[in-house]
């Protein structure tokens, strides 16, 4: 009788469990169609008052560029991120790629030096005006149309993304994979998308897509160094970064997980450094596994883009230091570009530690932490 009691119990939790977990994901879903529909919305709308500044005479139009380059300094000074000229050029071919997707009336109040000016964009939300933007595509899947020049094949993968439900990685990967001139020239074009449309690709989790960089600018929300590292590599990284600290030898931290952003990727370095003795910053990436040709040529690329978009006139080159840890083995690497080799070799190893060191370090304070995460295991268990 206890066995069919408790296995009605049983039942009764699961479905209640199924429910409960039907309404927060709904409820998540809004939250993450609300953010795309508002970010969208107000990148066409920042676009859109790009174009009309611009054009607003020849004199303007002159100085298009120095106008955006205005605009995005004093957005950044204002939101701190988010706001680059790159970022500008692209709300404004935004607006110009979809121009009739919404349907604004734009007003402007102007009076005398004497009283009170205003400038007004009067909108109401997008649903209550005609608006042709999915709240299902994220503003990442728009920067990716927004490559494709052919207005009919923009328009089919625009379609395709919303009736599949692709993700940015999905959308391209179909766009480079020429998906769109391959159904011209399928002799079945109906079939073939009916096949693709078989295996629809679920949404990415709500708390996945609220992750991402775009939308964390858009709410002006800290990049948190949590979103991007799991237990052992965070614990790694804490130890390293006391490490260096503790050494005494004239290092500052900047940054955990700094994001760099190249074209459309989110590049991220694990900690960044800067030595008040070398005048120069340290960067470090931390490899849970073995070193490889690949890692180095990531770490040299790293530098060379941190020299371009952070170094000062009078800093010296960024240097990059590789971790890579495995089980029963560690490896710590400079990545010195050769053009750097010699000040490398004569300066920065007096006040770096050798990479002999890094590792013994590095393989030491694993084994410490791995030890300690099975106990805590052990005593949940």
């Amino acid at each position: 009788m206890k066995s069919v009691k408790k296995s009605i119990a049983k039942k009764a939790s699961d479905t209640l469990f199924e429910r409960v977990v039907t309404i927060l994901e709904q409820a998540r879903a809004g939250v993450v169609r609300a953010v795309n529909s508002n970010m969208v919305t107000a990148y066409w709308l920042i676009g859109r008052e790009i174009v009309l500044e611009i054009q607003g005479g020849k004199s303007r139009a002159e100085y298009g560029e120095q106008v955006i380059e205005n605009l995005s300094k004093e957005l950044n000074e204002k939101y701190s991120k988010g706001f680059s000229v790159t970022n500008l050029q692209y709300f404004r071919k935004f607006y110009q790629e979809y121009k009739h997707r919404l349907k604004i009336q734009h007003t402007v109040c102007a009076e005398s030096s004497d009283n009170f000016q205003s400038s007004q964009i009067q909108h109401t939300d997008c649903g209550e005006f005609e608006c042709e933007f999915s709240p299902k595509l994220s503003w990442s899947h728009y920067r990716s149309l927004m490559k494709i020049n052919k207005v009919e094949a923009r328009m089919f993968y625009e379609q395709e993304a919303i009736a599949c439900g692709w993700d940015v990685r999905v959308l391209e990967r179909q766009i480079h994979s020429f998906y769109y001139e391959r159904m011209l020239k399928s002799q079945k074009p109906e079939k073939m998308k009916t096949m693709a449309r078989k295996e629809i690709v679920k949404y990415e989790p709500a708390i996945e897509v609220l992750k991402n960089p775009y939308v964390l600018e858009f709410l002006d929300l800290p990049d948190s160094p949590p979103l991007h590292e799991v237990q052992l590599e965070s614990a790694i990284i804490n130890h390293l970064q006391s490490f260096l600290l503790e050494l005494g030898k004239g290092f500052a931290l900047v940054a955990r997980q700094k994001r760099m952003r190249f074209d459309e990727t989110d590049l991220y370095v694990d900690l960044v450094f800067y030595n008040c003795v070398l005048k120069c910053y340290f960067l470090i990436d931390l490899k849970m596994g073995r070193l490889s040709h690949q890692d180095v040529g990531q770490m040299d690329g790293y530098v060379r883009m941190f020299d371009d978009m952070f170094t000062a006139n009078d800093d010296n080159p960024t240097i990059g230091l590789i971790l890579c840890t495995e089980k029963n083995d560690s490896v710590a690497k400079y990545s010195v570009l050769k053009d750097r080799k010699q000040i490398f070799a004569s300066k920065y190893m007096l006040y770096l530690p050798t990479e002999k060191e890094l590792a013994l370090e590095l393989a030491r304070e694993r084994k410490l932490i791995e030890n300690k995460l099975l106990i805590e295991k052990n005593r949940r268990i």
